[in-house]
């Protein structure tokens, strides 16, 4: 008998549950895919930063002279000055990628912003009570839909009581019989 009322029991809360409609996951998606790109740039413009650090070091006339010790050559001024220059020209093309992603990183921050307010948005809010308006928004058939919860909620709970009533009716009677 215990399991039967159990059972109803359960019914019931599935019966009354709010339906749950599924939401969007694409804003999420999106947000964190910016957030990669956003990574990916920094990365790289840490990664130029420190290759750039690395070339200014390799510049000093004394990194150059080590750079050439091993190599023997009738004329070692003409080696350093060719390394210079290729060192110079790397440096260049170096700080002109630096600049572009400097001057691109805005880009993906202002994205990265701008889907996470986006998704802030669609979350939905709490509400602490049933407000006029949500009941306007209602449709004739939702409304019956929440009226019938409510009705078989009733019953149920008349059904339980009335259960539970004659459960003690019988075991009274059967005390007495005995």
């Amino acid at each position: 008998m215990k399991l039967r009322i159990s059972v109803m029991l359960l019914l019931l809360a599935f019966a009354c549950s709010p339906r749950v409609e599924a939401q969007d996951d694409t804003l999420t998606v999106t947000t964190d895919v910016l957030r990669l790109r956003l990574i990916e740039v920094q990365a790289k413009e840490t990664e130029l930063r420190i290759r750039l650090e690395q070339l200014d070091e390799d510049l000093k006339p004394e990194n150059i002279e080590r750079a050439l010790a091993g190599i023997g050559s009738t004329r070692p001024e003409d080696l350093r000055a060719q390394r210079r220059r290729l060192l110079l020209i790397e440096r260049g093309n170096t700080a002109a990628q630096l600049k572009i992603i400097e001057s691109n990183r805005s880009r993906p921050e202002a994205a990265v912003a701008a889907a996470e307010a986006e998704a802030y948005q669609q979350v939905p809010q709490p509400t602490p009570a049933v407000s006029n308006q949500m009941i306007l928004n209602l449709t004739f058939v939702d409304i019956i839909y929440e009226m019938l919860l409510v009705a078989l909620f009733g019953v149920m709970a008349l059904a339980i009581l009335g259960l539970k009533m004659v459960i003690r009716l019988r075991s009274q009677t059967r005390r007495v019989e005995r």
